[in-house]
Protein backbone atom coordinates (compact mmCIF):
# COMPACT_ATOMS: atom_id res chain seq x y z
CA UNK A 1 0.00 0.00 0.00
CA UNK A 2 1.56 3.09 -1.35
CA UNK A 3 0.96 6.25 -0.74
CA UNK A 4 2.14 9.23 -2.47
CA UNK A 5 1.64 13.00 -0.70
CA UNK A 6 2.26 16.02 -3.06
CA UNK A 7 2.84 19.61 -1.70
CA UNK A 8 2.50 22.63 -3.97
CA UNK A 9 3.19 25.25 -1.11
CA UNK A 10 6.35 26.69 0.05
CA UNK A 11 9.34 24.49 1.23
CA UNK A 12 8.64 23.81 4.83
CA UNK A 13 5.77 25.69 5.14
CA UNK A 14 1.79 25.04 5.80
CA UNK A 15 1.17 22.43 2.85
CA UNK A 16 4.40 20.27 3.52
CA UNK A 17 3.54 20.17 7.64
CA UNK A 18 -0.36 19.43 6.90
CA UNK A 19 0.34 17.06 4.38
CA UNK A 20 3.21 15.35 6.41
CA UNK A 21 0.20 15.07 9.19
CA UNK A 22 -1.91 13.59 7.15
CA UNK A 23 1.09 10.86 6.02
CA UNK A 24 1.74 10.63 9.61
CA UNK A 25 -1.79 9.11 9.94
CA UNK A 26 -1.21 7.06 6.74
CA UNK A 27 1.25 5.61 8.01
CA UNK A 28 0.01 4.55 10.86
CA UNK A 29 -2.21 2.73 9.05
CA UNK A 30 0.63 0.50 7.49
CA UNK A 31 0.80 2.32 4.65
CA UNK A 32 4.51 3.17 2.73
CA UNK A 33 4.79 6.84 2.07
CA UNK A 34 6.59 9.41 0.02
CA UNK A 35 6.58 12.87 -0.14
CA UNK A 36 7.38 15.72 -3.22
CA UNK A 37 7.52 19.26 -3.40
CA UNK A 38 6.69 20.37 -6.41
CA UNK A 39 8.40 23.33 -6.17
CA UNK A 40 11.71 21.32 -6.32
CA UNK A 41 11.07 19.74 -9.76
CA UNK A 42 11.25 20.96 -12.87
CA UNK A 43 8.29 20.85 -14.40
CA UNK A 44 6.93 22.56 -17.64
CA UNK A 45 3.61 23.50 -19.10
CA UNK A 46 2.08 21.01 -21.78
CA UNK A 47 2.13 22.81 -24.79
CA UNK A 48 -1.09 20.74 -26.56
CA UNK A 49 1.16 19.25 -28.85
CA UNK A 50 -0.41 15.87 -28.62
CA UNK A 51 2.57 14.00 -29.43
CA UNK A 52 1.09 11.65 -26.49
CA UNK A 53 -2.18 11.26 -28.21
CA UNK A 54 -0.45 10.22 -31.61
CA UNK A 55 1.57 7.48 -29.40
CA UNK A 56 -1.67 6.05 -27.61
CA UNK A 57 -3.70 6.08 -31.18
CA UNK A 58 -0.58 3.73 -32.96
CA UNK A 59 0.17 1.47 -30.44
CA UNK A 60 2.59 3.28 -28.02
CA UNK A 61 2.63 4.54 -24.48
CA UNK A 62 1.58 8.03 -24.68
CA UNK A 63 4.76 9.53 -23.28
CA UNK A 64 5.02 12.74 -23.13
CA UNK A 65 7.83 14.20 -25.53
CA UNK A 66 9.06 16.86 -23.03
CA UNK A 67 12.44 16.74 -21.28
CA UNK A 68 11.63 17.56 -17.58
CA UNK A 69 10.84 15.98 -14.45
CA UNK A 70 7.49 14.95 -15.38
CA UNK A 71 8.60 10.91 -16.40
CA UNK A 72 10.12 10.95 -12.85
CA UNK A 73 6.91 11.96 -10.85
CA UNK A 74 4.13 10.28 -13.47
CA UNK A 75 5.94 7.20 -12.78
CA UNK A 76 5.38 7.54 -8.74
CA UNK A 77 2.03 8.56 -9.35
CA UNK A 78 1.30 5.54 -11.31
CA UNK A 79 2.89 3.33 -8.72
CA UNK A 80 0.84 5.07 -6.08
CA UNK A 81 -2.21 2.77 -4.31
CA UNK A 82 -3.31 6.73 -2.90
CA UNK A 83 -2.05 10.12 -3.79
CA UNK A 84 -2.54 13.46 -1.14
CA UNK A 85 -2.49 16.43 -2.64
CA UNK A 86 -2.31 19.49 -0.41
CA UNK A 87 -2.14 23.17 -2.36
CA UNK A 88 -2.27 27.11 -1.20
CA UNK A 89 -5.41 28.72 -2.19
CA UNK A 90 -4.12 31.54 -4.95
CA UNK A 91 -7.22 33.99 -5.53
CA UNK A 92 -9.63 31.44 -5.01
CA UNK A 93 -8.29 28.95 -7.46
CA UNK A 94 -5.42 26.11 -6.78
CA UNK A 95 -1.76 27.68 -7.69
CA UNK A 96 -0.07 27.41 -11.31
CA UNK A 97 2.13 24.87 -10.17
CA UNK A 98 -0.96 22.32 -9.48
CA UNK A 99 -2.47 23.31 -12.87
CA UNK A 100 1.06 22.52 -14.95
CA UNK A 101 0.71 18.84 -13.13
CA UNK A 102 -2.84 18.55 -13.87
CA UNK A 103 -2.28 19.46 -17.58
CA UNK A 104 0.49 16.71 -17.96
CA UNK A 105 -0.66 14.25 -15.30
CA UNK A 106 -4.85 14.27 -16.14
CA UNK A 107 -4.45 15.25 -20.03
CA UNK A 108 -5.69 12.69 -22.63
CA UNK A 109 -3.16 10.29 -22.72
CA UNK A 110 -3.51 9.88 -19.12
CA UNK A 111 -7.70 9.80 -19.49
CA UNK A 112 -9.49 5.99 -18.69
CA UNK A 113 -11.50 6.54 -22.06
CA UNK A 114 -8.59 7.24 -23.94
CA UNK A 115 -6.38 4.51 -22.98
CA UNK A 116 -9.45 1.92 -22.71
CA UNK A 117 -9.84 2.68 -26.70
CA UNK A 118 -5.85 2.78 -27.10
CA UNK A 119 -5.85 -0.60 -25.65
CA UNK A 120 -8.10 -2.02 -27.80
CA UNK A 121 -6.30 -0.42 -31.41
CA UNK A 122 -2.91 -1.60 -30.03
CA UNK A 123 -4.31 -5.37 -29.23
CA UNK A 124 -6.13 -5.54 -32.63
CA UNK A 125 -2.20 -4.14 -34.03
CA UNK A 126 -0.30 -6.36 -31.57
CA UNK A 127 1.32 -3.34 -30.27
CA UNK A 128 2.65 -2.77 -26.56
CA UNK A 129 -0.25 -0.22 -26.20
CA UNK A 130 -0.79 1.68 -22.79
CA UNK A 131 1.04 1.22 -19.73
CA UNK A 132 -1.24 -0.70 -17.53
CA UNK A 133 -0.58 0.61 -14.46
CA UNK A 134 -2.87 3.67 -15.93
CA UNK A 135 -6.15 1.57 -15.44
CA UNK A 136 -5.27 0.83 -11.95
CA UNK A 137 -7.65 1.89 -9.75
CA UNK A 138 -6.49 4.73 -6.96
CA UNK A 139 -7.65 7.31 -4.27
CA UNK A 140 -7.00 10.15 -3.58
CA UNK A 141 -7.58 12.66 -0.84
CA UNK A 142 -6.84 16.94 -0.66
CA UNK A 143 -6.25 19.36 0.99
CA UNK A 144 -6.36 23.31 0.83
CA UNK A 145 -4.87 26.01 2.70
CA UNK A 146 -6.37 29.82 2.33
CA UNK A 147 -5.02 32.55 3.82
CA UNK A 148 -8.81 34.07 3.73
CA UNK A 149 -12.57 33.32 3.01
CA UNK A 150 -11.72 33.49 -1.06
CA UNK A 151 -11.69 29.59 -1.50
CA UNK A 152 -14.71 29.17 -3.29
CA UNK A 153 -13.00 27.66 -6.66
CA UNK A 154 -9.97 25.35 -5.42
CA UNK A 155 -12.49 22.09 -4.62
CA UNK A 156 -13.89 22.21 -8.19
CA UNK A 157 -10.18 22.44 -9.56
CA UNK A 158 -8.60 19.87 -7.43
CA UNK A 159 -11.68 17.35 -7.75
CA UNK A 160 -11.44 18.07 -11.51
CA UNK A 161 -7.92 16.38 -11.39
CA UNK A 162 -9.86 12.99 -10.22
CA UNK A 163 -11.55 12.97 -13.54
CA UNK A 164 -9.35 12.37 -15.97
CA UNK A 165 -7.79 8.75 -14.44
CA UNK A 166 -11.33 7.79 -12.69
CA UNK A 167 -9.42 7.90 -9.36
CA UNK A 168 -11.67 7.58 -5.69
CA UNK A 169 -12.01 10.79 -4.48
CA UNK A 170 -12.11 9.83 -0.52
CA UNK A 171 -12.06 12.79 1.79
CA UNK A 172 -11.10 16.40 1.16
CA UNK A 173 -10.66 19.68 3.34
CA UNK A 174 -10.57 23.22 2.29
CA UNK A 175 -8.98 25.40 5.41
CA UNK A 176 -9.76 29.20 5.30
CA UNK A 177 -8.37 31.93 7.05
CA UNK A 178 -5.57 29.42 7.94
CA UNK A 179 -1.84 31.20 7.55
CA UNK A 180 -1.63 29.45 11.04
CA UNK A 181 -2.80 26.00 11.11
CA UNK A 182 0.17 24.25 12.45
CA UNK A 183 -0.68 25.80 15.64
CA UNK A 184 -4.59 25.22 15.23
CA UNK A 185 -5.06 21.60 16.42
CA UNK A 186 -8.61 21.08 15.56
CA UNK A 187 -7.36 21.49 11.77
CA UNK A 188 -3.76 19.27 12.72
CA UNK A 189 -6.13 16.58 14.01
CA UNK A 190 -8.81 16.76 10.43
CA UNK A 191 -5.41 16.52 8.14
CA UNK A 192 -4.16 13.51 10.35
CA UNK A 193 -7.79 12.18 9.96
CA UNK A 194 -7.43 12.78 6.00
CA UNK A 195 -4.23 10.68 5.56
CA UNK A 196 -6.21 7.67 7.87
CA UNK A 197 -9.06 7.58 5.80
CA UNK A 198 -6.87 7.52 2.56
CA UNK A 199 -4.86 4.63 3.56
CA UNK A 200 -8.37 2.37 5.10
CA UNK A 201 -9.52 3.26 1.59
CA UNK A 202 -6.29 2.04 0.14
CA UNK A 203 -6.81 -1.26 1.94
CA UNK A 204 -9.85 -2.01 -0.07
CA UNK A 205 -10.20 0.23 -2.52
CA UNK A 206 -13.26 -1.58 -4.44
CA UNK A 207 -15.32 -1.06 -1.49
CA UNK A 208 -13.78 2.98 -0.55
CA UNK A 209 -16.23 5.30 -0.60
CA UNK A 210 -16.17 9.10 -0.11
CA UNK A 211 -15.85 10.46 3.37
CA UNK A 212 -15.78 13.84 3.73
CA UNK A 213 -18.22 16.44 4.02
CA UNK A 214 -20.77 15.78 1.53
CA UNK A 215 -21.55 18.16 -1.14
CA UNK A 216 -24.13 19.15 -3.56
CA UNK A 217 -23.86 17.01 -6.52
CA UNK A 218 -25.00 13.28 -5.50
CA UNK A 219 -22.20 12.08 -8.00
CA UNK A 220 -19.47 13.49 -7.18
CA UNK A 221 -20.20 15.83 -4.26
CA UNK A 222 -19.14 18.79 -5.95
CA UNK A 223 -20.33 22.24 -4.49
CA UNK A 224 -19.64 24.01 -7.85
CA UNK A 225 -21.57 24.50 -10.68
CA UNK A 226 -22.32 26.21 -14.07
CA UNK A 227 -25.40 28.47 -14.93
CA UNK A 228 -25.43 28.09 -19.12
CA UNK A 229 -26.46 30.45 -21.65
CA UNK A 230 -29.34 27.71 -21.99
CA UNK A 231 -31.02 28.10 -18.28
CA UNK A 232 -29.18 24.50 -17.63
CA UNK A 233 -26.92 24.02 -14.40
CA UNK A 234 -24.19 21.99 -14.59
CA UNK A 235 -22.05 20.37 -12.38
CA UNK A 236 -17.94 21.76 -13.04
CA UNK A 237 -16.65 18.33 -12.27
CA UNK A 238 -19.19 15.42 -13.18
CA UNK A 239 -21.07 17.32 -16.23
CA UNK A 240 -24.29 16.25 -15.22
CA UNK A 241 -26.88 19.16 -15.89
CA UNK A 242 -29.84 19.63 -13.81
CA UNK A 243 -31.66 22.28 -11.74
CA UNK A 244 -30.58 23.58 -8.36
CA UNK A 245 -33.70 23.81 -5.53
CA UNK A 246 -34.07 25.17 -2.35
CA UNK A 247 -35.74 23.82 0.85
CA UNK A 248 -35.87 25.19 4.23
CA UNK A 249 -32.19 26.16 3.36
CA UNK A 250 -31.25 23.02 2.15
CA UNK A 251 -29.98 22.89 -1.60
CA UNK A 252 -30.29 19.93 -3.89
CA UNK A 253 -29.21 19.39 -7.56
CA UNK A 254 -31.54 17.22 -9.15
CA UNK A 255 -30.87 15.61 -13.24
CA UNK A 256 -32.26 13.12 -15.82
CA UNK A 257 -31.07 9.69 -13.90
CA UNK A 258 -30.55 8.29 -17.62
CA UNK A 259 -28.38 10.55 -18.84
CA UNK A 260 -25.88 9.18 -16.20
CA UNK A 261 -23.71 7.01 -18.52
CA UNK A 262 -22.74 10.50 -20.10
CA UNK A 263 -21.24 11.81 -16.87
CA UNK A 264 -17.65 12.77 -17.40
CA UNK A 265 -16.90 10.51 -14.08
CA UNK A 266 -18.10 7.60 -15.93
CA UNK A 267 -16.62 4.90 -18.43
CA UNK A 268 -19.13 5.36 -20.80
CA UNK A 269 -18.86 9.04 -20.52
CA UNK A 270 -15.66 9.32 -21.72
CA UNK A 271 -16.27 6.94 -24.43
CA UNK A 272 -18.66 9.70 -25.62
CA UNK A 273 -16.64 12.12 -24.99
CA UNK A 274 -13.56 10.69 -26.84
CA UNK A 275 -16.23 10.12 -29.91
CA UNK A 276 -17.25 13.47 -30.14
CA UNK A 277 -14.08 14.61 -30.41
CA UNK A 278 -12.93 12.15 -33.07
CA UNK A 279 -15.70 13.63 -34.92
CA UNK A 280 -14.65 17.04 -34.35
CA UNK A 281 -10.61 16.15 -35.05
CA UNK A 282 -11.59 14.59 -38.45
CA UNK A 283 -14.06 17.94 -39.52
CA UNK A 284 -10.55 20.04 -38.62
CA UNK A 285 -7.89 17.76 -40.59
CA UNK A 286 -10.09 18.12 -43.83
CA UNK A 287 -10.79 22.04 -42.96
CA UNK A 288 -6.74 22.34 -42.70
CA UNK A 289 -6.29 20.71 -45.94
CA UNK A 290 -7.97 23.88 -47.41
CA UNK A 291 -6.15 26.66 -49.32
CA UNK A 292 -8.66 28.70 -47.63
CA UNK A 293 -7.41 27.68 -43.90
CA UNK A 294 -4.02 27.93 -44.66
CA UNK A 295 -3.87 31.57 -46.26
CA UNK A 296 -6.21 32.55 -43.37
CA UNK A 297 -3.48 30.92 -40.85
CA UNK A 298 -0.84 32.47 -42.86
CA UNK A 299 -2.22 35.84 -42.31
CA UNK A 300 -2.39 35.49 -39.00
CA UNK A 301 1.63 34.54 -38.68
CA UNK A 302 2.47 37.15 -41.18
CA UNK A 303 0.85 39.98 -38.98
CA UNK A 304 3.00 40.12 -35.92
CA UNK A 305 5.41 37.82 -34.07
CA UNK A 306 5.95 37.36 -30.35
CA UNK A 307 7.91 39.51 -27.91
CA UNK A 308 10.42 38.20 -25.94
CA UNK A 309 13.09 39.27 -23.64
CA UNK A 310 16.38 39.98 -25.00
CA UNK A 311 18.78 36.79 -25.22
CA UNK A 312 22.60 36.21 -24.74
Amino acid sequence: MKILAISCGTINGNNDAMVKEALMGAQEQGAEIEFINLNRLNLKPCTGCIACVTSLMTGGNGDCVIKDDFKWIDDKILDADGLLFAVPVFEKAAPGLFNVLQDRMCGPAHDTGTNTVAKQLAEKAGKPGPDPRKFKKKAVAYIAIGGSDWTTKVSSDLNSAAMSGMWKVIDEEVFQWSKGIMMDDAAVARCREIGVNLAKACKDIENAKYVGLPGICSICNSRNFYFDKRGMVICEVCGMEGAIACDDGKYTFTFDEALLPLAHTTLSGKIKHMDDIYQNESKLMDTQKTPEYRARRKKYADFIQSSVPPRD
